[in-house]
């Protein structure tokens, strides 16, 4: 009997652990593909090699706006929230488990607003969102000062190209 070998890069691993809020479960394997590349190409870009996990939500901006309200205490729908399990230079977990990085919120409604406003698809848009999103479930905080701002923005619009461009492989 042939014994069937998978093939598994080298590499640490990526566990991401779809689900989804007010829309229809099946979001594709495009988008979903895009959600990879954009986590993947940000762990790399930080020099992040460890086993990791996120958790990824699709949904619409009512669920979202309710997410906002309880944790932000903004009543208003968004694009991305983030929940990182770890503050910036908090040490992780021990070196043999995958690190639990966090969840991502997306409202692909907002996502696809946003795209069509500014020429992005709805592929484009949620990279975006996820880099975005990834950057904070690593300690980035843009709404901490000026600089930190400018340090994030800065990663991120690398990230994006890099993705674009397919040098992040």
């Amino acid at each position: 009997m042939k014994k069937t070998v998978h093939y598994r890069p080298e590499g640490p691993s990526l566990k991401i652990v779809f689900s989804a809020v007010n829309i229809p479960t099946d979001v594709g394997f495009v988008l979903k593909s895009a959600v990879r590349t954009a986590v993947s190409a940000t762990l790399k870009h930080e020099e992040f090699f460890r086993d990791a996990e996120v958790s990824v939500t699709f949904t619409d901006d009512a669920y979202i706006r309710t997410l906002n309200a309880e944790y932000r205490k903004k009543d208003a729908a968004t694009d991305v929230l983030s929940f990182p399990i770890y503050e910036k230079g908090e040490p992780y977990t021990t070196p043999d488990t995958p690190v639990l990085l966090g969840d991502i919120v997306i409202s692909l409604e907002r996502a696809k607003e946003q795209g069509e406003k500014i020429g992005n698809t709805l592929e484009e848009e949620v990279s975006f969102l996820t880099v975005h999103s990834t950057l904070h479930l690593l300690g980035y905080d843009h709404e901490t000062s000026q600089e930190d701002e400018d340090e994030m923005f800065a990663r991120q619009k690398k990230i994006v190209e890099e993705i674009r461009s397919g040098e992040w492989e």
